[in-house]
């Protein structure tokens, strides 16, 4: 449960990456990409400019001035999230914001700190029969280890930056898997993800694999549906059968 206390944000807002630091003032514009404010790196996959944070309307607002990749936003617990497509805006309303997107192999994330948010929200926990869920959708030890092989790099990574995903083979390797096997468990955490309304867990026929397992960490790592502290997980011998069907 959430409870939700709105109010006007005129303060600044600060952007953390990789434990440098840049605060926005009302009235500029900060830009994140291949150039701009916070210059990430040299990819050629990411745009020059890819995000925008601007102040309008008494609210500050983070566009996705690109044109080919997307951003998932979500607040600091990870309840709340969005999927920021090319040319889309939200608000910058919660106390911290963690946004993280993919360009080709890298994954970067980065959280934004809001002086005076618009929203304050408070959570209570619900208790659990075991079982991992998003929303109503059980996840199997397998499904799980599946995403924990897959963001292992960025979730052992110390803070926000940025990290490489791992292959489809490096992923099966970790866990012992064959490549069929794995990608046939990928699919049906896909599936699983993609019925509750997760965006971008399919996409077009040349794209889809690797989309598809770029989407897969962003959603997961900002939805603590996995954590570092599940990453031990990876390293418990286990005797998995190679017929089931999870």
């Amino acid at each position: 449960m959430c409870a939700v206390t709105a109010a006007i944000s005129e303060g600044t807002v600060t952007v953390d990456f990789a434990g440098e630091y840049f605060t926005v003032q009302p009235g500029a514009t900060f830009i994140v990409g291949r150039e701009g404010d916070l210059e990430l790196d040299d990819n050629l996959f990411l745009h020059r400019h890819f995000l925008e944070i601007t102040h309008a309307d008494g609210l500050w607002w983070l566009t996705n001035v690109g044109s080919r990749l997307t951003a998932t936003v979500t607040d600091s617990s990870g309840g709340v999230q969005a999927w920021l497509a090319p040319g889309a805006r939200l608000p910058i309303v919660f106390e911290r914001t963690t946004v993280v997107f993919t360009a080709g192999p890298t994954t970067y994330e980065l959280t934004i700190h809001s002086a005076e948010p618009a929203f304050r929200a408070s959570r209570h926990a619900v208790d659990t029969d075991g079982l991992s869920t998003i929303g109503d959708v059980p996840l199997t030890e397998s499904q799980k280890l599946l995403i924990l092989a897959l963001a292992e790099p960025q979730l052992r990574r110390d803070g926000t930056g940025m990290s490489e995903i791992p292959t489809t083979a490096q992923a099966a390797q970790r866990l012992g898997w064959t490549v069929t096997r794995f990608n046939r468990k990928l699919d049906n955490v896909c599936d699983k993800l993609d019925r509750i309304g997760v965006q971008g867990m399919r996409g077009g026929q040349r794209s889809f694999a690797t989309n598809r397992r770029a989407r897969l960490v962003e959603h997961a790592v900002a939805s603590r549906l996995v954590t570092r502290a599940d990453l031990a997980m990876l390293d418990v011998p286990r005797d998995d059968a190679e017929g089931d069907l999870d």
